[in-house]
């Protein structure tokens, strides 16, 4: 892990995660194959620099991504899900499903 803090238990994660609208769009860029920041910027209408650069610290710290940095000029930085990044997106697509579906 990249911090020198824990990963939180994984309920706390969840609801962090699901609670915060940019960290859904940012999971659905890199899903969608956007992998560098400026891309995530430019495709999520609203989003400041600040706040993107926060959500993307967050989703690493919590495993849910991995950052990759190129040794270029300028530096060239990606994210990618991890293991358990694509198997937390395949939870959220079980939430999306129940909610489409409705309760009854």
């Amino acid at each position: 892990m990249a911090d020198t803090e824990a990963a939180p238990p994984v309920a706390r994660m969840v609801e962090d995660v699901i609670g915060c609208k940019w960290s859904l769009s940012v999971i659905d860029c890199v899903r969608r194959g956007i992998v560098r920041p400026g891309e995530m910027e430019r495709a999520i209408g609203g989003i400041r620099t600040k706040v993107l650069n926060e959500r993307l610290r967050k989703l690493v710290r919590y495993e849910i991504l991995s950052k990759q940095i190129y040794p270029e000029v300028p530096p060239r930085v990606e994210y990618r899900l991890t293991d358990f990044g694509r198997r937390f997106a395949e939870v959220l697509d079980h939430i999306a499903r129940l909610e489409s579906e409705g309760k009854g």
